[in-house]
């Protein structure tokens, strides 16, 4: 029975929505379901299930003897990628910049010129409008939210400290650091669902309206980790627009994967910094990004953008304790790209190497799941992630098999707060690290956990933890 099930989803294949008519034209992110004959499993006998289950434990009994160490918990970028910027290690081959500014000394808070002017185009932001600083946009975040909790926003009525309490509103899934940096200052959460054009914009602006210590909420808004989904211009604009019940209210625009795309069809991000203004929020809006993913990831460059004043505002708070970034490396940055257009040519280096990885998580998981009503899956067309749900009550049990056998996946619920996933349905697969060979073996333990857990659930096995 099993390998009939097996046999039968060879040839699964994938149901595309077409091109939407919105301003960001790409693909949509959609599950992914089966167009073969696949029974699915709920389908079947108890029999047929303990058949099943026990083959596929003979599988990863397989898997695990084999002593094999799988790794797809965290999206980074694979040597091949950070190859792509080992010219960097001969740059730069000036130590002034266009100004005539020497970059091995002091100064410079908001970074070079030529390197805010070169992400300012791709961003869609004015070059006074943005900082260039360091190698973490999620030192900026902290840096952000540490100066609000002390300081209050240039349009808060106090120090966000001396609330009752703060609150940031997460779409789910989401990034899990975005969570981590909130539970470790003391910022409750409340969640929002994170649909394929952005968050939920009736419940965010329902719950923003209603609560004055909702101050903020986070996006990640081109291909959403871990969703793929990408924030239309209509969805942008409603949140920039809203009423809320704070003053301050700020939208944390996380746009790490701006220029990562996989396909030829580039989501553009929407303005929000330009959408807020015009709304008569100027100071919503403030948007993060970096090379970390871009040139190396240890080594790169992050930015933060916002109105004029509230990029004064940061830079008067970061000032007290810093006497400029990294400005050898930031002209290290602009030597090599040479222009906003270098960057995009390099950027679609990446998609070459990464692009097939992605197919490869999709054909292993259609052959091997698809049709069986267990599990579904996207097949974004940038970022980082395939996102990956199974059946309720199930994820934990599934990342619990794969450490079993050697495989390591982000933990069940991180793409929640405090990790905690209401249904225990959602994993994260980070599939740009392995060589190929290891991301099949990887994709292929994958499935083989899924079913097994899958045959327990509907076959009424009591799960292990």
């Amino acid at each position: 029975m099993t390998e009939s099930l097996v046999e039968v989803n060879r040839g699964a294949t994938l149901r595309h929505e077409g091109r939407t008519p919105r301003t960001s034209r790409r693909w949509k992110t959609v599950p992914v379901t089966s167009t073969n004959a696949a029974r699915p499993l709920s389908d079947l006998s108890a029999e047929e299930l303990d058949a099943l289950a026990s083959t596929q434990r003979e599988a990863h009994a397989a898997q695990a003897a084999k002593g094999t160490k799988l790794d797809v918990t965290r999206g980074k970028p694979s040597a091949a990628q950070l190859d792509l910027a080992d010219a960097m290690l001969s740059l730069p081959s000036a130590t002034k910049d266009r100004a005539g500014t020497d970059v091995r000394n002091y100064g410079g808070l908001s970074g070079l010129t030529e390197l805010r002017e070169i992400f300012a185009e791709l961003l869609w932001v004015e070059p006074e409008q943005i900082v260039a600083g360091g190698n973490s946009s999620l030192t900026m975040m902290r840096d952000v939210l540490v100066d609000l909790l002390l300081f209050g926003a240039i349009d808060s009525p106090r120090p966000w400290a001396k609330e009752d309490k703060v609150t940031f509103i997460c779409p789910v899934p989401g990034y899990d650091r975005h969570f981590g940096l909130l539970e470790d200052l003391g910022i409750e959460m409340v969640t929002v669902p994170m649909t394929d054009e952005g968050p939920d914009a009736d419940e965010v602006a329902r719950l923003a309206a209603s609560d004055p210590s909702i101050k903020g909420m986070w996006i990640v808004p081109t291909y959403a980790n871990p969703t793929g989904s990408v924030v239309t211009q209509e969805i942008a604009s409603r949140l920039a627009a809203m009423e809320t019940a704070a003053p301050d209210f700020k939208i944390f625009w996380d746009n790490a994967y701006a220029v990562h795309h996989l396909t030829e069809d580039e989501a553009k991000s929407a303005d929000v910094i330009s959408l807020a203004s015009g709304a008569g929020h100027p100071h919503r809006a403030i948007m993060f990004a970096s090379t970390s993913k871009i040139t190396w990831a240890g080594a790169g460059v992050a930015f933060l953008a916002s109105s004029v004043e509230q990029v004064a505002w940061y830079l008067q708070h970061l000032g007290k304790g810093s006497i400029g970034p990294d400005k050898v490396n930031q002209l290290r940055h602009v030597e090599f790209f040479g222009d906003a257009e270098g960057v995009r040519a390099h950027m679609r280096r990446h998609a070459e190497i990464i692009a097939p990885k992605f197919a490869e998580v999709d054909r292993v998981l259609t052959e091997q799941l698809g049709g069986l009503g267990i599990a579904t899956w996207n097949r974004p067309t940038g970022g980082y992630f395939v996102n990956l749900d199974v059946l309720p009550g199930t994820a934990s049990r599934v990342v619990a098999l794969a450490k079993e056998a050697g495989l390591s996946l982000t933990p069940a619920g991180a793409s929640f707060p405090h990790g905690d996933d209401p249904q225990d349905t959602n994993i994260r697969l980070a599939p740009t690290m392995p060589p190929m060979s290891e991301l099949t073996e990887a994709m292929e333990t994958v499935a083989t956990c899924v079913l097994i857990a899958a045959a327990e659930k509907l076959g009424g096995t009591p799960t292990k933890e």
